[in-house]
């Protein structure tokens, strides 16, 4: 059967991008703090990636010194940080199920019908499609699956509220379902956020479908990759 993504690899530069990724991520998983196991360096980065995530989508990623996180946004991300790990093996085999699980989490405080929570209300075939490829119908890079799933979610827009804080979170699933991040130790999110006028525009041009748009966004998601084992480098260091 033919691999739906394959010829993303042919785009010039995508093959060598993903490399050099997964290349940026393994060196990360060989320090010692985190060949000892990597959970300190697991748990900053979690809540790194939430506030980022939330941060991207307008709010204020800072945690209150008291605790008590009242801005929406940043609520639910953090909820479906501390949801991950258990939401993985679901993520694996039913990919389509554990988008509505994110869904619920992200945004439990930003609707007032709860009916609509977990429920897609667009994407259709593109998000059956989208959990095939999930659940073993591609075998490129997981750089270039995490980067697609995660272009697609923002594309696709499936619930209409947190839209964005579900696409990261599924992202983040398949970076450790494909192994280019199997510890959840890296934190592309800071990439993005940091440079979140470049995200969008890029994260519109795959949307858009050509092959230039595409191949952007597959370059742009591998370099924050990149960044984001630069970003564990530094939790890891400071973890000892």
């Amino acid at each position: 059967m033919t691999d739906p993504l394959r010829p993303l690899l042919d785009l010039d530069g995508v093959a060598e991008a993903a490399k050099s990724a997964q290349d940026a991520v393994f060196a990360v998983h060989r320090l010692p703090a985190n060949l000892r196991g990597g959970a300190e360096t697991a748990a900053e980065a979690s809540v790194r990636a939430a506030r980022a995530s939330a941060g991207i989508d307008g709010a204020n990623p800072e945690l209150p010194a008291d605790g008590a996180v009242a801005d929406p946004a940043l609520a639910g991300a953090l909820r479906v940080a501390e949801a991950l790990e258990s939401i993985l093996p679901t993520w694996r085999r039913a990919p389509l199920q554990a988008l509505a699980r994110l869904h619920v989490l992200a945004a439990a405080d930003l609707v007032t019908d709860t009916d609509v929570l977990g429920r897609p209300r667009a994407g259709g075939p593109r998000l059956e499609l989208l959990a095939q490829l999930v659940t073993g119908a591609t075998s490129v890079p997981g750089p270039v699956l995490t980067a697609v799933v995660h272009g697609e979610l923002l594309a696709l827009r499936p619930f209409g509220t947190a839209d964005g804080v579900v696409a990261r979170a599924a992202a983040r699933l398949s970076m450790v379902a494909t192994g280019l991040d199997p510890k959840a130790l890296t934190v592309p999110e800071v990439a993005y956020f940091r440079r979140v006028p470049k995200y969008l525009e890029l994260a519109g041009g795959f949307e858009g479908g050509t092959p230039e748009g595409v191949r952007a966004w597959l370059l742009f998601s591998c370099e924050s990759f990149e960044a984001g084992a630069r970003e564990a480098k530094s939790i890891s260091a400071a973890a000892g």
